[in-house]
Order: structure tokens, then C-alpha cells, then sequence
């Protein structure tokens, strides 16, 4: 007997509710102007940097964590730019593209 049988003994009148399910924030505020996807090497090791984005700080750092999330990788949101660590300007830029941002791909 697991633990919802057992409850369901003690609390015969009690409804389940399904839990809710959250959506995810989409209200991002979408520009006119491009957001420029750059690639650097630091110290030997390649980034991929985003930047241009005029919308508020709080969008953006959500931005950087749903782009880090996804890949799996790190990064981090510095002077209104967002470093992600590693060569993932492609996959970078079909994300933003289907949130609905204009990109410019910027270097090689």
C-alpha cells in the first residue's frame, strides 16, 4: 500500500486537484534592433556573447538563464551582456528566433 492509498483510508472524502502547470514567462519585451551574437576566445577557451538588448535588466538575466538552462552549459550576465561559455552561436540564434528577436551574427 503506498502513500495515496493510505491517505485516501484516512481522508475518504478528500478531492485530488491536478497541479497546475506553469507557463513559462514569455513577456519578454521584443526590439526592433537586432541582438548581436559574438564569438570570442578568452584565455584559448571560446565564448559566445550576446548583446544590444534594450529591454529591462530582469528580461534579459531571465534570457540568460532559460539560453543556459537549454543548452546545459555555463555562462554568466555582465554589463548588459550575456556570456555563455562555449561555440553555440547556431543553436543560439534559432532559440532567439523563435522567442521572436531579430539576431545579427557578428565575427567568422
Amino acid at each position: 500500500m503506498d502513500l495515496k492509498d493510505q491517505l485516501k483510508n484516512l481522508f475518504p472524502e478528500h478531492q485530488e486537484i491536478e497541479p497546475i502547470e506553469e507557463k513559462k514567462d514569455s513577456n519578454l519585451w521584443l526590439q526592433d534592433d537586432p541582438i548581436i551574437c559574438k564569438y570570442e576566445k578568452r584565455k584559448g577557451k571560446p565564448i559566445t556573447i550576446l548583446e544590444g538588448y534594450t529591454g529591462a535588466t530582469e528580461d534579459f538575466k531571465k534570457l540568460a538563464k532559460d539560453i543556459k538552462t537549454k543548452l546545459s552549459v555555463g555562462g554568466s550576465f555582465k554589463d548588459d551582456k550575456i556570456i555563455i561559455q562555449g561555440d553555440y552561436r547556431d543553436k543560439i540564434m534559432v532559440m532567439l528566433k523563435e522567442k521572436g528577436f531579430n539576431v545579427k551574427r557578428v565575427g567568422g
